[in-house]
């Protein structure tokens, strides 16, 4: 057996279940997949969510699989370099035979291995094979020890952040510091038989030592643990987390050295003068207490004559996002240099980074100068800690500190779809195969804002700026400052602050500040039409003779040479009949009423269907039927040529 991926290819061997074990061979719902990022570890799934983690490779064995040790007869393999990561294992005694399988009929135990015994398959060995080893038994800083009884326990230095579910022997909520870190006092806590925390994005360099490890972890103040990659001939290797620790289990024998990152007053001592460290510890909290007091107090009375400032802090602690460390914001976007810009906009400027692990970010940094950039900060960090899909972009975490207000993204190779789409050069990169895979996941993710997640979320500045493509050309919906939260029964809100860009704003939420799911379902028609032509929207009045998008493809659509206006970069390789039905759906999108416009549900439906009935389009908003100007839209002056990606409105007052 032999899984794991050639990085070189792209390509994957991993372990899949039967649809119905001993009757239907087609793929099932259990998986067994090897994760190369950070250090390389095996994950266990049920569909898409992990029922079992192996830990990483130690260099005997994986680490959360302590039955490894004792396996006689069978030799196992792991290797990893920047070409791939394969597991495999072999049968060192010609009269021994074993496999291993993925079954969907277990009870929930998966992950097993058989060994031919006289003559018939026995099973000798599974997983999940207790409760410590389901996936994240016990939450961040929680240590599972099936001995125990509960058998989730807070690590030295930590405390249940839910007392109540704690005590009903519930302790997925995990455990809180009991003392703030302090980079430069910090010490580290030594325990001993662990199952490594999940290394999916670590910090590893195979050829430091153990003191080196220390050492550096020591100085980079976001370093919140550490630990050998290889524990054979005394330790190799170094492997640094710099975010919670999850997933931790601790064993009888036969696990692996952890060294966590603590306060100097939850260290201690080993001394049996208990009483004097209770008191001392207490001494020092109430101190602290009275510190953080004081502080909070100056916080306040100056929260009260400026801007909002530590207060956000606090904020952002009770959504249990990871919090970056400036510092190493600085050293990933070299200090954010112009040559690590990749755009700017109301809210700031967004740097390329590469954190000391290896891994990639962007960094969306708020500009001093923003008038709208603290709420909108808050707003998007609370939206998207909510918000999970995979045509969403994934926040990684945020960074309040020296008057900082930092986002840090998820790295997206082919940045903004309007860089791509609109460069004469770059758009030939974009056949109808993939402009039509971008079309349906913008559909997914808007379907999934409106009606799908917990909340229902309208984003209210849907632009090609705003879509990020990764290296396979998949889109993600980013940029959610500005969205807003909608009540289960609530189908519009009026505001008299409209925010937007130009050229995809819906006319009711311009003219009258009214907005909706149709707001969003108007901005997405727009981008239907930019991503099939190539050309931008660029205006919306009759103040000259040029036609904007709208009212080209409109008028084309009527004289029955819609065909003109595709984008010439898309080639030959188009099925007419497609190409023309996503026009069709993009007009229905950008007619002027809310109420002709279909929902994202629809949509979806007209996207994927061959033949489907669908209405004719009614005019769309902005024609130059309509007696619109430039001066009804705004009272403050714009450039002549408005750019939808250069231009963002942050306040219109009409007249």
């Amino acid at each position: 057996m032999k899984i794991g991926w050639n990085l070189d290819t792209g390509t994957e061997k991993h372990l899949t279940s039967w649809k119905i074990k001993g009757e239907d061979p087609s793929s099932g719902d259990y998986t067994l997949k090897i994760d190369y990022h950070g250090l390389p570890e095996a994950f266990l799934r049920r569909n898409q969510t992990i029922i079992f983690r192996t830990g990483p490779w130690n260099g005997e064995r994986f680490s959360g699989v302590p039955e490894m040790k004792n396996n006689t007869g069978l030799d196992f393999n792991f290797s990893y370099d920047e070409h791939g990561v394969w597991y495999s294992f072999s049968v060192t005694k010609l009269s021994l035979l074993s496999r291993v399988i993925v079954t969907s009929d277990s009870d929930g135990k998966a992950l097993q291995r058989y060994m031919l015994i006289q003559g018939s398959w026995n099973k000798f060995w599974y997983e999940p094979a207790d409760e410590c080893d389901y996936y994240r038994q016990c939450g961040p800083y929680a240590v599972c020890d099936k001995n125990a009884s509960p058998i989730c326990k807070c690590m030295q230095g930590f405390r249940p952040k839910n007392q109540e579910a704690w005590n009903m022997r519930d302790g997925s909520d995990g455990c809180v510091r009991n003392t703030v870190l302090n980079c430069s006092t910090d010490k580290f806590l030594h325990l001993e038989n662990m199952k490594l925390p999940e290394t999916s994005s670590v910090f590893m360099n195979k050829s430091m030592t153990l003191d080196e490890c220390g050492s550096l972890c020591k100085r980079n103040c976001s370093c919140t643990a550490y630990a050998n990659i290889d524990i054979r001939n005394g330790g190799s290797g170094c492997v640094m987390w710099l975010d919670q620790l999850i997933d931790m289990s601790v064993f009888a024998t036969y696990g692996q050295d952890l060294f966590v990152r603590l306060a100097a007053a939850d260290i201690g001592s080993t001394s049996s003068n208990k009483n004097h460290r209770v008191v001392l510890a207490t001494g020092i909290s109430l101190c602290a207490l009275v510190l953080v007091l004081g502080l909070v107090a100056i916080c306040y009375l100056k929260k009260k004559t400026k801007q909002k400032s530590r207060g956000d802090e606090r904020n952002m602690d009770d959504l249990e996002l990871p919090m970056f460390n400036f510092d190493t914001l600085m050293m990933a976007t070299n200090n954010f240099s112009q040559d690590n810009k990749l755009g700017e906009g109301g809210f700031g400027s967004v740097y390329r980074g590469r954190l000391i692990e290896g891994q990639e970010i962007a960094v969306k940094r708020l500009s001093e100068d923003s008038r709208q950039g603290v709420t909108e900060f808050e707003n998007e960090v609370k939206l998207m800690v909510k918000l999970q899909h995979r045509n969403l972009v994934r926040l990684l975490g945020c960074c309040i500190e020296k008057n900082e207000k930092i986002l840090v993204y998820e790295y997206m190779e082919n940045r903004g779809l309007d860089s791509i789409l609109f460069d004469e050069s770059k758009s030939l990169l974009l056949n109808w195969e993939k402009r039509f895979n971008i079309i349906y996941g913008i559909a997914r993710g808007l379907l999934y804002l409106h009606q799908d997640s917990r909340f229902r979320i309208i984003h209210r500045d849907l632009k090609t700026s705003n879509i990020l493509l990764d290296i396979k050309m998949n889109p993600k919906i980013s940029d959610f400052g500005i969205a807003r939260i909608f009540d289960n029964d609530q189908t519009q809100a009026k505001t008299v602050r409209v925010v937007g860009t130009y050229g995809y704003m819906s006319p009711e939420y311009i003219m009258g500040g009214n907005f909706s799911e149709k707001s969003d379902v108007f901005s997405f028609g727009v981008i239907i039409l930019e991503i099939i032509t190539g050309k931008k929207n660029r205006r919306f009045s009759n103040n000259n003779d040029e036609l904007n998008l709208l009212e080209n493809v409109w008028r084309h659509w009527h004289e029955g040479t819609i065909l003109k206006l595709i984008d010439p970069s898309i080639g030959n390789l188009y099925t007419e009949s497609e190409i023309v039905r996503c026009i069709h759906i993009g007009l229905l999108c950008v007619q002027e009423c809310p109420e002709d416009r279909p929902t994202m549900s629809l949509v979806i439906l007209l996207l994927r269907s061959e033949a489907p009935s669908m209405p004719n389009p009614k005019i769309p908003g902005f024609s130059a039927r309509k007696n619109y100007s430039e001066t009804d839209l705004s009272s403050s002056k714009q450039d002549e040529s408005w750019s939808v990606n250069q231009v963002t409105v942050t306040l219109l007052n009409a007249r």
